[in-house]
């Protein structure tokens, strides 16, 4: 299964992976509507890293979609589910806002909503062909890849 892979001496720390994840998962499909008039947060996160107040260095934070979810064994109403192929979904309608799945993710990749009722996670942008985040990264930083390509991109 092919999985995001963030490659930190890459990024800029730009934000326009946050940007276009809150676009792809808004109602309203336009960069400043989804910026400006939607509740949406991103499901993917730049962290920086600082010394003595700037910034040195950033990683991107996102859903590693793991073998064996904790997410998914947590959650207590079946919202959140692995599919057959291998992508850890939410299914908001289900969803009772208890954030079992935030308290238990090892990587603090799943977020709650602004307004509490639901969580908020990379779901590699199903429907899009691409995740957002990589197909509108500048400095490639974010890229979907599987493990074997990975080890090649790394060297």
């Amino acid at each position: 299964m092919k999985k995001v892979y963030a490659f930190e001496t890459k990024c800029l720390g730009c934000g326009l992976c946050e940007v276009y994840c809150r676009t792809a998962h808004s109602k309203f499909k336009d960069v400043v509507k989804a910026h400006n008039r939607d509740n949406v947060i991103s499901a993917i996160v730049i962290e920086n890293i600082f010394r003595q107040s700037k910034p040195i260095s950033y990683f991107v934070l996102q859903c590693r979609h793991c073998l064996s979810p904790r997410c998914v064994k947590a959650c207590i109403s079946g919202a959140m589910h692995k599919d057959e192929q291998g992508i850890v979904h939410n299914d908001k309608k289900r969803c009772v806002g208890c954030l079992s799945c935030v308290s238990v993710c090892p990587f603090g990749a799943i977020k709650k909503s602004r307004d509490c009722k639901t969580i908020s996670k990379c779901d590699l942008c199903v429907g899009y062909g691409e995740p957002l985040c990589v197909k509108n990264c500048p400095n490639d930083a974010i890229k979907l890849l599987d493990e074997n390509e990975v080890e090649v991109a790394l060297k």
